[in-house]
């Protein structure tokens, strides 16, 4: 049946322009067993990508005499494959969808054929940590029946998609939820930007215990600190106890917490780590994978601690190319991920040295690469001072931001209780004398540049656009 319906296809490649139209592009040479169907595929394409049409059976016959890719015995038979092509398949809906089945066959078995020779080591291109890329993309193969949007005619789709409430994953501390439109929304990725020690993993540990509070499953990748460590953070925040006094509580109080934990919430949190520069994608699809079936755990939301540690799954020899391609390959690939497991991914990126004292940091600061944040869709930078300690409080500042306007509150203060690894919301007062003015829900109220200074510091007050 498998080599019947190989010849129906290429019959009607041929003979069948409807047919040709929608499978063409989907049908590739290395589907095909015999050489000289892979030649004739070939030539199809080809032909098709010249012209716009598929060759007539004179046409095709000139080709393969002039084809240098077939030996002295195929050619007679390339000419009687052609010559034998009869009438087209009169039920083109039939037939695609035959050939969207054969095409998703000869994919997956392809990959499973070019997995067994990685793993015999046959393979040179590829290592041991592409397998579940090829597998899934094999797994993914589908013609595609939308040919975009048309603007007039899907008029009212567009309406409806205008007033959709998009699913999103909230933040505990309301300013994110305003400048975010209520969240992060699935298929995106999110990254937070700060100096060394001055709160990236503190704020994706926050973020990870709010979540399970609320009743969300989370992932927590993490290439720096180990999973203990990780954990030691979030049992910090969710038991509402200081760092110095968990490392001394007994097995029965902490037992005990964790009981009340898990009565009080229906969320799951997952850490795995993985060592430094030692993981790309292709291998956090293999973990969610596994989760999925082995543990039944499908996250809402993955945290990857951090970006620029990963590896990239395209280029292996990081050391031939420079930092801007890899790491925003590596963005574009984290992305990706989000898109094809439908959750949001929040991860994190380094300031530069320079970035690193400055106490208003911008989108140039991000470290290694100006590719990551133009593959991003919300970037947004922590701050701390020591003024902003003494006060408890850490600034954020928007960079760059696909889901509300930058402007909106571009910069805003949160409360930090670092022996309990937890943020939280401040007086909205506090916010009056930082915002953009003009920019937040209410006119803001006069004040002085010499206001701010008091919690930015002299410097960074000075930078500040006021109008």
């Amino acid at each position: 049946m498998t080599e019947r319906i190989e010849s129906v296809i290429l019959e009607n490649l041929i003979g069948n322009p409807e047919f040709c139209k929608k499978s063409l592009l989907h049908l590739h040479p290395e589907y095909y067993a015999d050489h000289v169907d892979q030649i004739l595929i070939k030539e199809i394409k080809r032909f098709y990508a010249e012209h716009n049409s598929a060759p007539t059976k004179k046409i095709l016959k000139i080709f393969i005499e002039d084809s240098s890719e077939l030996k002295q015995d195929e050619y007679a038979k390339a000419l009687d494959a052609v010559e034998s092509i009869g009438e087209p398949e009169q039920n083109v809906a039939w037939l695609v969808t035959r050939t969207e089945q054969f095409c998703q066959e000869k994919s997956i078995y392809n990959a499973i054929m070019e997995s067994i020779q990685i793993m015999d080591g046959k393979n040179t291109v590829h290592d041991k940590g592409a397998i579940p890329g090829l597998l899934s993309k094999a797994l993914n193969v589908s013609f595609d029946k939308s040919v975009g949007h048309n603007y007039f005619q899907d008029a009212d789709d567009r309406y409806e998609f205008y007033h959709l409430k998009e699913d999103r994953i909230p933040f505990d501390l309301s300013m994110f939820n305003k400048i975010t439109k209520g969240g992060l929304p699935k298929k995106t990725l999110s990254c937070l930007l700060a100096g060394t020690g001055v709160g990236k993993s503190l704020f994706m540990c926050h973020h990870a215990a709010s979540m399970v509070r609320s009743g969300k499953n989370a992932l927590y990748i993490t290439l720096e600190m180990a999973e203990e460590r990780i954990s030691e953070r979030i049992d910090c925040n969710l038991m509402d106890t200081p760092i110095d006094k968990l490392v001394r509580m007994n097995k029965k109080d902490f037992t005990s917490k964790i009981d009340d934990l898990k009565s009080r919430s229906h969320g799951q949190l997952v850490v795995k780590e993985y060592p430094t520069a030692g993981a790309h994608v292709g291998h956090f699809k293999a973990l969610l994978d596994e989760l999925i079936q082995k543990q039944n755990f499908k996250p809402d939301i993955i945290y990857i601690d951090y970006i620029n540690i990963c590896l990239s799954q395209r280029y292996k020899n990081a050391g031939n190319f420079n930092s801007y391609t890899i790491i925003k390959a590596i963005a574009e690939e984290m992305r990706g991920l989000a898109v094809e497991y439908d959750v949001p991914i929040l991860t994190a990126t380094q300031t530069t040295r320079s970035g690193s004292t400055d106490t208003d940091v911008d989108m140039t600061d991000s470290s290694e690469s100006f590719g990551l944040p133009m593959t991003l869709d919300f970037f947004f930078a922590i701050i701390r001072t020591e003024q902003l300690d003494a006060i408890g409080q850490l600034m954020v500042k928007q960079l760059k931001n696909r889901f509300n306007d930058i402007n909106y509150y571009k910069r805003f203060v949160i409360g930090i209780n670092l022996p309990m690894f937890k943020l939280y919301d401040v007086e909205n007062d506090a916010q009056n004398d930082i915002a953009d003015k003009g920019k937040t829900d209410s006119p803001l109220p006069n004040f002085k540049t010499s206001d701010i200074a008091a919690v930015l510091g002299g410097a960074a007050a000075s930078e500040l656009d006021f109008d």
